[in-house]
């Protein structure tokens, strides 16, 4: 089995993560000295987003240049420390590499801009005219006007991040150029922002095609062909049918993509992310199983609730107040039992939550950029604010919460972004004393992976299919059973067994509550969950 199928990856967001010298922003230092906690964790590998040189218009995701990283972050010697750290830990990192787009900043779009006979104006995308009315992901048109070429570039994002146009080799060249130097350095791979759009059509409005596959085969031959190499696309287009074109192995492209299909559940369809409807919890189930289903022998999951662009899972799907230890537990325990490889982003672990802040407080381009385009809709104040503390990015990207000190033990400086001001009795400081809590619970996860490998081997088959309380599942392989039980309300729920499961045959190997036996007929109480193991005849 390969060792990527037993790990658990922790994402670092590294100006909300931890700052060493003293000026609000997270940085390398910071990581550096918290080493030891992950390996404490038991994390197998960590993905840092971006560290690169970058003008921080899309806080980072914004590269002016590959090779070199940001000042505000420290140096390539401290990255060098860092990277010589996590291996001798056993901890793997892998980078995030953004390649759809540059800065408007990079050399390479400073000459695009200023010469049409450049060799890098064809490194980006170019029309005399906007040819489409195609909107941006970060509002307003896709193309920008260039007064000194008189042309429109494309940007699918901020118009700070002109697209690359990959249908050029020498762009392609200068992208292998630069996964190669990274490689040689020695870190162990890359996750890949939005890599499925490179294969856009922009002339058609179409933002992902068969091309897609095309470059990131080419890429593989080039880059990743003999080496050990780790990596996770993050493919926002991709489904159940065309994700195991990304991810099956002979298929030679990546190890695992990022499906987002649960995530956009509590969006009202075709309104974007911003207009909120009521969870329905079958749907989040069935979703599941697809994607299950349709990667199974036939690619590979990628397991997340969070990451640096989505909101705190237990404010989101669980219960951030009375009940937030038992419903962080639980949403851990359904995502962590499943197939496929778990992605905790950080502070998750202590059950960090969503914040209520200000307009003025938040710092996202995204955000910033939807206030303005809702207002002119005709959108209330009310309604925009909403969905700001129920989607908005700065939600995940406010300060780690490491103890009860000023400014959550994060730094000794004002932060970049406001804290969350629940620091003071939820951080790493307390959730290591505290036994029973969160942080230990994912400790037990994460060695249950390692150990029971029927969790990474077993098929999944939904329990209760129609039951809109309950999220339950079984994993069955070579003779054995797991089955995952999780009440999924705020408020006693009657459960039955299915026949096949037998009480007093097996163990409960994990339970976020005192549960040690199971009955043909239980009550589960608030957010219950837990997990029961048994052999079965062959």
């Amino acid at each position: 089995m390969e060792w990527w199928k037993k790990a658990v990856v922790y994402q670092i967001y590294p100006m909300s993560f931890k700052d060493s010298n003293h000026d609000g922003m997270g940085d390398l230092g910071g990581i550096l000295e918290k080493v030891d906690y992950l390996k404490e964790l038991g994390v197998d590998i960590v993905w840092m987003t971006p560290v690169y040189e970058s003008p921080m218009d899309d806080n980072g995701y914004d590269i002016s240049d590959y090779y070199k990283i940001n000042p505000l972050f420290g140096t390539m010697e401290q990255f060098d420390e860092l990277l010589e750290a996590l291996h001798q830990r056993g901890i793997r990192l892998i980078m995030d590499l953004v390649v759809n787009h540059t800065s408007d900043e990079h050399e390479w779009f400073r000459q695009a801009r200023k010469d049409k006979n450049s060799r890098y104006h064809d490194f980006y995308i170019w029309k005399d005219r906007p040819i489409t009315d195609q909107q941006s992901i970060f509002s307003g048109s896709v193309w920008e006007y260039n007064e000194v070429t008189d042309e429109y570039y494309y940007h699918l994002f901020s118009r700070r991040q002109p697209d690359l146009n990959w249908d050029n080799p020498e762009v392609r060249k200068e992208v292998y150029r630069l996964i190669n130097w990274w490689l040689d350095k020695g870190i162990d791979g890359f996750r890949m922002d939005v890599i499925d759009l490179i294969g856009k059509i922009p002339e058609e409005s179409i933002l992902t095609s068969d091309k897609s596959h095309k470059y990131l085969q080419e890429m593989y031959r080039e880059c990743f062909e003999g080496r050990e190499v780790f990596t996770v696309g993050e493919t926002s287009y991709a489904t159940p049918v065309s994700a195991p074109l990304y991810s099956a192995p002979e298929r030679k492209e990546l190890t695992m993509v990022f499906g987002f299909e649960h995530l956009g559940l509590e969006e009202v369809k075709g309104n974007g992310k911003w207009d909120l409807k009521k969870l329905d919890v079958n749907e989040l189930k069935q979703v599941f199983a697809v994607w299950q289903h349709a990667l199974h022998e036939k690619g590979w999951n990628s397991l997340f609730w969070s990451n640096h662009d989505q909101p705190r899972i237990v404010s989101r799907m669980g219960d951030d107040g009375k009940y937030r230890k038992e419903s962080a537990k639980m949403l851990g325990m359904i995502l962590h039992g499943m197939q496929g490889t778990p992605y905790i982003y950080q502070g998750e672990e202590i059950g960090m939550t969503n914040v209520k802040f200000p307009l003025e407080d938040y710092k996202d381009v995204e955000t910033i950029n939807m206030v303005k385009e809702k207002q002119e809709a005709g959108w209330s104040m009310d309604k925009i604010m909403q969905g700001i503390y129920a989607k908005g990015r700065d939600n995940a990207r406010t300060p780690m919460q490491w103890s009860a000190q000023e400014y959550g033990g994060f730094s000794d400086h004002e932060p970049w972004i406001r804290m969350n001001p629940n620091y003071e009795t939820i951080n790493v400081e307390e959730s290591e004393a505290d036994k029973d809590s969160i942080f230990h619970f994912y400790q037990k996860l994460i060695r249950l992976r390692k150990e029971w490998e029927i969790i990474s081997t077993g098929d999944f088959t939904l329990l209760f299919e129609d039951d809109r309380n309950l999220f339950a599942y079984k994993r069955e392989a070579d003779g054995e059973r797991l089955t995952v039980i999780a009440n999924f309300t705020g408020e006693d729920v009657q459960c039955g067994l299915p026949d096949e499961i037998k009480p007093g045959r097996g163990q409960i190997l994990l339970s976020n509550y005192d549960r040690d036996s199971v009955e043909k007929k239980m009550t589960l109480r608030p957010y219950e969950s837990f997990m029961y193991y048994e052999k079965t005849e062959k």
